[in-house]
């Protein structure tokens, strides 16, 4: 774990970064993201790279799911495109918003303890490069106590790193 730490030290950048928040973002999430995140662990590629070669941890996705639009005629079939994230993650949709009724936040953290096992793995949170909702999931999952990564980059920058992308289904917590 030790390399992990060095490693996410020294391979990210945290050029004109906002400041992290008090609370949870509760909209416009696809905005410039802090460099940081208190309680938790903060990977680049090469780290992340590592660590799923290594299986050594739980890999959250929470990317919002598509949902048929609410103009579209019944009848008419809708096949959103397949989701694809990082090999072997899990894909829990909007598990990362701002504001989680009690009931979803209950099922969330539950859930994530039964994920990370006993001795707990280590969960790590992405989506989209950018994106506050996987910032906001991993600050939930510090304030249950859990060994907690937060990998910024998300989807996107792992594939533009070159590496390969799965087809994921999603596991809804709603």
């Amino acid at each position: 774990m030790k390399w992990l730490l060095l490693a996410a030290a020294l391979a990210g950048p945290a050029l004109a970064a906002p400041p992290e928040p008090d609370g949870y973002r509760m909209d416009d999430y696809r905005a410039p993201v802090p460099a940081t995140l208190q309680g938790a662990l903060v990977l680049h590629v090469d780290a992340m790279r590592e660590l799923v070669r290594r299986r050594e941890a739980v890999l959250i996705d929470v990317l919002p799911a598509p949902r048929r639009p609410a103009a579209m005629r019944e009848g008419v079939p809708w096949l959103p495109a397949p989701h694809r994230s990082l090999p072997g993650a899990l894909w829990w949709p909007d598990i990362g918003r701002g504001a989680l009724p009690p009931e979803v936040e209950a099922r969330f953290r539950e859930r994530l303890q039964r994920a990370v096992g006993s001795p707990p793995r280590l969960a790590v949170f992405f989506c989209l490069s950018e994106c506050w909702m996987s910032w906001n999931a991993a600050k939930r999952a510090v304030a249950f106590g859990l060994r907690v990564a937060w990998f910024p980059e998300g989807a996107d920058g792992w594939e533009a790193a070159g590496l390969p992308l799965e087809v994921v289904q999603p596991e809804w917590l709603e």
